[in-house]
C-alpha cells in the first residue's frame, strides 16, 4: 500500500480533491461519474459500460470483500480510474481471491483513497457530469484541470467497437457457467441447480455485454450466440435465430449509426429485446434520438414505474443518456418512467414484437425485480413463432 503517494481528482470546472493512491501510479482522463450501490465494486470495474469513465462509489467503505474471478461481468476492468473514501486494507470473504488494491494494480489502473465521494457526488449533481483528470504525479490542480479540458470525455464517443468482441461465439456451451448458485445447495454440493432445457436460440449483439445477461439469458432457456456490433443484419439473419438481443454498452449512442442501421434493417425480421445502450440504438432505430442526461443514472437504487400496471421497481442502472420521447413515433408506447426525472425506462413497438428497457434486469448485485424480462423475451418468441 502507497498511503503516503498523494494523488489529485481535477474537474474540468476547477474543482479539485485531494487524497491517497492505491492501485496503479500514473495519470487518467475521463468522464468522472458516481455509483451509489452499496455493494458491486468489482461487478462496476468490470462492466463495459464504464469504458471512457472514471467512477467514484458513494458507499464510504470499499474492498471489504477483495475480488473474485467468478463475478466478473467481462475479462478485465474497463474503468479509467477509481475514487472511494475509505479503502479495506484486509479483505474478508471466503471467496475473495486477492485485494482491490492488488487488482487495480493488476491492471495499472489508478485509484484514489482518502476523497470526499459525498461532496464530489453533491457538486456532479449541481453542476453536471463533466470530464476530469486523476493522477498521483507532481502536478498543480491547475495543471491537472487542463489535462482534464484536453482529454476524452464520452459525448461523441464509439466505445463499442472497443469492448465488443471480435468473433462469433456461442455463450456456455458445455453449460458450466450459468447454472443459478444457491449458499444453501452448496453445503451438499457444488450449490449449482439445473438449466432449463434450450427452447429458443438467440443472436446477441456485443456493444459491451455483462456476462450475467448471458448467464441469465440461458437459465430462461435461451441459447446464445454473440455477434460483434458491426456484424450486418443480413449475416445475423443467416443464422436464422428465433430472437435477436441487443445489449448494454458504452459511450455515445449517437455516435453509432452502423448499428442503429443494422437494427432498423432487422425489426419486422425477428423479434427483439434491448437494455440499456441497446434499448437507446433501438430508440434510434425507431426514428428518434438520445440527450445527455445531467449526471446519468448509476446505482442499485432507481425506482420505475410500468405505466401499464402502475407497479414501482426498484432496479439497477447504469447510463449517462435517455431516449427522448418526444422523438418517438407514434407506433412505439412509452412502457416505463424513471420516477426521480420522468425520463423513459422502457418501450415496445405497437405492431412488431420489440420491446426495451433502459435499465439492468440482470442486477448483480443489485435488486430481483425486473429480472421476469428475459421471460417476457421468450414468451414473445414463442407467440411470434
Amino acid at each position: 500500500m502507497r498511503g503516503d503517494v498523494r494523488t489529485l481528482l481535477a474537474l474540468e470546472d476547477g474543482r479539485y480533491f485531494e487524497g491517497e493512491s492505491f492501485g496503479a501510479t500514473g495519470t487518467c482522463v475521463g468522464e468522472i461519474c458516481f455509483n451509489t450501490a452499496m455493494t458491486g465494486y468489482q461487478e462496476v470495474l468490470t462492466d463495459p459500460s464504464y469504458r471512457g469513465q472514471i467512477v467514484a462509489m458513494t458507499y464510504p467503505l470499499i474492498g471489504n470483500y477483495g475480488i473474485n474471478s467468478l463475478d466478473q461481468e467481462s475479462h478485465s476492468p474497463h474503468v479509467r480510474g477509481f475514487v472511494i473514501e475509505e479503502l479495506t486494507d484486509v479483505p474478508s470473504n471466503w471467496r475473495s481471491e486477492m485485494s482491490l488494491d492488488d487488482y487495480l494494480r493488476k491492471w495499472n489502473i489508478p485509484g484514489a483513497k482518502g476523497i470526499d465521494t459525498r461532496a464530489l457526488a453533491r457538486h456532479l449533481r449541481t453542476r453536471g457530469a463533466m470530464k476530469a483528470c486523476l493522477t498521483t504525479e507532481e502536478t498543480s490542480p491547475e495543471e491537472a484541470t487542463q489535462k482534464g479540458i484536453e482529454g476524452e470525455g464520452v459525448i461523441g464517443m464509439d466505445y463499442v467497437r472497443e469492448v465488443s468482441t471480435r468473433k462469433i461465439y456461442r455463450w456456455d456451451p458445455e453449460d458450466t457457467l450459468s447454472a443459478p448458485w444457491s449458499i444453501v445447495q452448496a453445503r451438499d454440493g457444488d450449490g449449482k441447480r439445473a438449466l432449463r432445457p434450450i427452447r429458443f436460440r438467440i443472436a446477441a449483439y456485443d456493444y459491451g455485454i455483462k456476462q450475467n445477461i448471458l448467464r441469465l439469458m440461458r437459465q430462461k432457456g435461451l441459447e446464445v450466440t454473440v455477434v460483434p456490433a458491426a456484424t450486418s443484419a443480413d449475416e445475423v439473419l443467416a443464422f436464422d435465430p428465433d430472437g435477436i438481443f441487443l445489449s448494454n454498452g458504452p459511450g455515445d449512442p449517437a455516435a453509432l449509426p452502423y448499428a442503429h442501421e443494422t437494427v432498423h434493417d432487422l425489426m419486422g425480421k425477428k423479434p427483439i429485446f434491448g437494455i440499456c445502450l441497446g434499448h437507446q440504438i433501438l430508440g434510434f432505430a425507431f426514428g428518434g434520438s438520445t440527450f445527455k442526461l445531467k449526471f446519468g443514472h448509476r446505482g442499485a437504487n432507481q425506482p420505475v414505474k410500468d405505466l401499464r400496471t402502475g407497479k414501482v421497481a426498484i432496479t439497477a442502472q447504469n447510463h449517462g443518456f435517455a431516449v427522448d420521447a418526444k422523438s418517438l413515433p407514434n407506433n412505439v408506447e412509452i412502457t416505463h418512467i424513471n420516477l426521480n426525472d420522468g425520463t423513459v425506462e422502457g418501450m415496445r413497438h405497437k405492431e412488431l414484437p420489440i420491446f426495451s428497457v433502459q435499465y439492468h434486469p440482470e442486477a448483480a448485485p443489485g435488486p430481483h425485480d425486473a429480472s421476469y424480462f428475459f421471460d417476457q423475451f421468450a414468451d414473445l418468441i414463442e407467440k411470434s413463432g
